[in-house]
């Protein structure tokens, strides 16, 4: 009977191992593929075309009541504190991404940007869809998120469903590290982890 649960034991163990691992492995080969949608002013960004910088990646919808605007919050603090090193738009520049092409224009995105004090100095790209090739570029933003990970979906009334992370990727668009978003979103970690990509 011993023997049975330790190979029970073994093999849950083995189980949760494999599990990890995939993981691990998936996540440290993702990449954001190439692709151009529009920033906030309008203006075409082509995403990957700036092998130059580390970009920290942001998923939102403007219409959320809580988890995004209070990621955006704690980024737009994290920003000040790159400031201060000279880090910021040298070595690291930010992507916010809206799953919600349709209501978040670009209009819309530069009206949350002011909302949280951000300045426009093209170093933080706050990307949707445009008007004219709106149903391609949302699957644009869908494959940029799964290549990522990150799920959502909107169940009917606006308020999507969607993972909590924000992501690191390095000056090629490959997955470096995750960081939860919302309240349990980190600031100090996140900025000891880009100094420590940097240096």
């Amino acid at each position: 009977m011993k023997k049975i649960y330790l190979i029970c034991s073994l093999a849950v163990f083995l189980g949760i191992a494999g599990g990890i691992s995939f993981f691990l492995i998936r996540d440290a080969n993702a990449t954001i593929p190439s692709s151009t949608l529009v920033n906030q002013n309008g203006d075409s960004y082509k995403l990957g075309q700036d092998h130059s910088k580390l970009k920290l990646v942001e998923f939102i919808y403007t219409h959320c009541p809580d988890i995004c605007p209070t990621t955006t919050q704690k980024m737009s603090l994290l920003k000040k504190d790159l400031e201060k090193k000279g880090l910021f738009g040298k070595n690291i520049e930010f992507i916010t991404i809206s799953i919600d092409p349709y209501r978040d224009t670009p209009e819309v995105l530069k009206g949350y940007m002011k909302g949280f004090g951000i300045k426009d100095d093209g170093h933080w790209e706050f990307l949707t869809g445009e008007k004219q090739t709106i149903k391609k570029d949302q699957e644009k933003i869908r494959e940029i998120a799964n290549s990522l990970q990150f799920q959502y979906k909107d169940p009917g009334d606006g308020q999507f469903i969607h993972s909590t992370f924000t992501y690191l990727v390095d000056k090629n668009n490959k997955f470096i590290a995750k960081f939860p978003m919302g309240k349990e979103f980190n600031k100090q970690d996140v900025y000891n982890n880009i100094l420590d990509k940097i240096n």
